[in-house]
């Protein structure tokens, strides 16, 4: 059974004609709409396939649900979906509104790294929600990692200070950052992080880092507009989607890929520890349609 068996699929090709038709295209373009892909994307892939079907001399509707895949992919294809681990350590910063399941994503990021015989610490940054640092302490339990964690509501650039301490004289390979996912507008987020970012600069100068924004699928459209604040506020250089088990709406993952230039580095499926996995554009797009 393959990783994305358990998305829902749209059916995209379903109860259409055999023929390559402009009715085809239009419901095919209407399912991609329908499919949170967005109108400019579900346009420009419906003009690549037609441009395709042409040049390849496509005829049959299985030819082009392929090439449909391949389009899909190659549009998706925006960065290197791999993280970027290669200095010792390496901080990987997590960010996202409240409820997507960020902590939830470090923790499974985090035995999964542990799984590759990598040394992980955990920094509990997110000190403005109670719960927050206690959920991240079950997975370090859970994951067998170290955690660094202050008293709720303490300065969060304080805690990752702590972190890389930490980590520099325990020979950490990879720091996982969670942070706030509220805070009263987008000037104090900005400045939060920034104020993290400079910490991390100052005490690990050109390590290797991720900023990976965590999406919740089901958000559709909204993810999307999520995704361009947080791009703006603090530079984003991979997503995660969370939920695809729960929507049938996975064109969302297309369309943020496309609009903003970043790739997706991390697919959840569900709550367990292997149902978050590094994403694969192809066999997304295959299940997709």
């Amino acid at each position: 059974m393959g990783f994305f068996d358990k998305l829902k699929r749209i059916n995209i090709f379903s109860g259409f004609g055999s023929e390559l038709t402009d009715d085809f295209y239009d419901e095919l373009e209407e399912s991609l709409i329908l499919a949170d892909a967005g109108m400019d994307t579900a346009l420009e892939l419906v003009a690549q396939l037609r441009r395709r079907v042409k040049e390849e001399g496509i005829k049959t509707l299985e030819e082009a649900r392929s090439c449909m895949c391949r389009c899909i992919a190659d549009a998706m294809n925006v960065g290197d979906p791999a993280l970027n681990l290669s200095t010792r350590p390496s901080v990987v910063l997590f960010i996202g509104v409240n409820g997507v399941g960020k902590t939830t994503t470090i923790g499974k990021i985090g035995a999964q790294l542990r799984g590759e015989r990598k040394k992980v610490l955990f920094c509990a940054a997110d000190t403005f929600r109670a719960a927050a640092a206690d959920q991240l302490t079950i997975w370090a339990d859970r994951a067998g990692v170290e955690i660094v964690k202050q008293h709720e509501g303490a300065d969060p650039a304080a805690v990752v200070f702590d972190a890389l301490s930490a980590a520099k004289a325990r020979n950490t390979d990879v720091v996982l950052v969670d942070t706030a996912g509220r805070l009263h507008n987008k000037q104090n987020l900005m400045n939060e992080l920034n104020k993290i970012s400079r910490v991390i600069d100052r005490e690990l100068p050109g390590c290797a880092r991720e900023t990976l924004l965590v999406l919740d699928a089901t958000t559709g459209q909204n993810g999307l507009i999520q995704a361009k604040q947080f791009q703006e506020a603090a530079g984003i250089t991979g997503i995660v989607l969370t939920k695809l088990d729960g929507t049938a709406k996975g064109g969302i993952a297309i369309a943020i890929a496309k609009e903003l230039d970043v790739p997706v580095k991390y697919a959840g499926v569900g709550e367990g520890v292997d149902d978050l996995k590094p994403f694969d554009a192809m066999e997304f797009a295959q299940a997709l349609i």
